[in-house]
């Protein structure tokens, strides 16, 4: 199968996009560290695989306290990732489970505008 070239220019502008909304979350988030947008690019390269392999499986092992906190533990899990992220990449840390916790939920919502203007003006 052969990739389009229209995929990958919407893949490469989303990764472009998750590595601005990691910048911007990371000016206010107090305790998320990103030192300049190549830590950015990698760290949300890093984020989407940690997403792509590692998210799947903790969510099938936590499904059950998910369940309980009616999908809250979700953000705990990715704050884990992000942890995760900023574990492997140099120039992205984080001090702490709390900012990290609440660092995925503004990443989340950041996110969520800068797809949705991406898709209102593409």
């Amino acid at each position: 199968m052969r990739v389009s070239e229209t995929t990958l220019i919407h893949s490469l502008i989303i990764w472009l996009l998750n590595a601005a909304a990691l910048m911007v979350t990371s000016n206010v988030i107090k305790g998320m560290q990103v030192n300049g947008f190549v830590s950015a690019l990698l760290a949300a390269l890093v984020l989407a695989v940690a997403n792509h392999f590692l998210l799947p499986i903790l969510t099938i092992l936590t499904l059950p306290l998910t369940v309980v906190t009616l999908g809250i533990f979700w953000f705990i899990l990715y704050g884990a990732m992000l942890k995760i992220s900023a574990a492997v990449i140099p120039g992205f840390s984080i001090d702490g489970w709390l900012p990290a916790i609440v660092g995925s939920i503004v990443l989340t919502i950041i996110q969520w505008v800068f797809r949705a203007a991406f898709e209102t003006f593409a």
